[in-house]
């Protein structure tokens, strides 16, 4: 086994997304991905605390990639154009694991327990936008309906990466989505 080759979590993940693809995610144990991967299942608990987590561990990270991004915007700035520059922020960090979010997301789109996962992780994440915002001064109820406008924005323009129906250009198609959001409420 090539326990000492670099990038340990990198050659799990992608272990875990082709027997994910291959198994699906409930026929998959953590042995099947370890050995995937050339590693131990030892070595996999070093990164992730269950199987699940393969699909989900980056979630804190772009958490806190947005709620800084959020926190740094011009306090001038009107709460969705603060919430956009989060979500800008979450698309360029994105975009360069294209080929991983499409298959990560065939993987939750399969399995009702990890979609059921997938919006705790948004709501989580619409919660934190929220409470930014309400720390830059808005409103609470302004606060929560920007937050969950921009998290619908970032779900309809990230299906539409990763089903390929648009350009692949994750920090555009979120720009595009916000502005039919824009559309629909000026109307």
């Amino acid at each position: 086994m090539g326990r000492w080759k670099p990038d340990g979590r990198g050659r799990l993940e992608e272990a875990a997304l082709a027997l994910f693809g291959e198994r699906r995610f409930e026929n998959t144990t953590v042995a099947q991905i370890a050995a995937r991967a050339g590693l131990t299942e030892r070595t996999f608990f070093r990164y992730f605390a269950d199987k699940r987590e393969v699909l989900f561990w980056g979630s804190r990270t772009l958490q806190e990639v947005m709620v800084d991004a959020l926190a740094t915007t011009p306090q001038s700035a009107p709460p969705l154009e603060a919430v956009a520059a989060a979500l800008d922020a979450a698309g360029t960090i994105l975009q360069d694991r294209f080929e991983i979010a499409r298959k990560r997301q065939a993987v939750i789109g399969a399995s009702v327990e990890l979609r059921e996962r997938e919006l705790i992780k948004l709501a989580s994440l619409a919660a934190a936008l929220g409470d930014g915002l309400r720390r830059r001064g808005t409103a609470g109820p302004t606060a929560t309906l920007t937050a969950e406008a921009g998290i619908a924005v970032f779900r309809v323009a990230f299906d539409r990466w990763v089903t390929g129906t648009a350009p692949h250009d994750l920090p555009q198609l979120i720009r595009d989505s916000l502005e039919e959001l824009r559309g629909v409420t000026a109307r």
